[in-house]
């Protein structure tokens, strides 16, 4: 799930920072997968809070489908059926493939690893890693590049072997 902001100066420096991190992860993901025997490609992907059945899972997938063809006095009694259920959140996922080997890597995750310091995906709690910002407030960029290609390394070291 995606870490939740509740301090408006924080909330500022991770708008600052996620787009740069995004941008450097899959340009170092991109350099590694060059020089490896790995094919990837990516897809846009839902992320359900954990424990959603498959049941809810398809309720609320047919449910967002039918509103967006529904009349607005059917599309306000689908919006109150959802209001109780789970609504997942969008992912962006590259899925790499070898020698019928198959490995996910979630990129939101890694570019919250990227700007939050000690990121837990369990803890909602987070902090902005403020060494990424130069004094201005400004994205330094060799530090962000430098974390971004550490943490994707880390990824790459994780994969298994062939």
């Amino acid at each position: 799930m995606p870490p939740r902001i509740t301090n408006p100066v924080a909330w500022q420096q991770a708008e600052i920072l996620m787009q740069p991190a995004f941008i450097r992860v899959v340009d170092n993901l991109r350099k590694l997968l060059d020089a490896s025997n790995w094919t990837g490609t990516y897809h846009d992907v839902l992320i359900w809070p954990p424990n959603t059945t498959d049941e809810l899972k398809a309720l609320v997938t047919r449910l967002l489908q039918e509103m967006e063809t529904a009349t607005p006095e059917e599309a306000e009694n689908i919006k109150e059926t959802l209001a109780p259920l789970p609504m997942p959140h969008p992912g962006y996922h590259l899925r790499l493939q070898r020698q019928g080997q198959e490995v996910s890597i979630d990129l939101w995750e890694l570019c919250y690893q990227v700007c939050f310091l000690e990121y837990d995906p369990d803890n909602e709690a987070v902090n902005i890693d403020t060494s990424l910002m130069d004094e201005f407030g400004e994205v330094d960029w060799q530090r962000l590049d430098a974390k971004a290609k550490e943490l994707v390394e880390q990824a790459f070291a994780s994969l298994p072997e062939s």
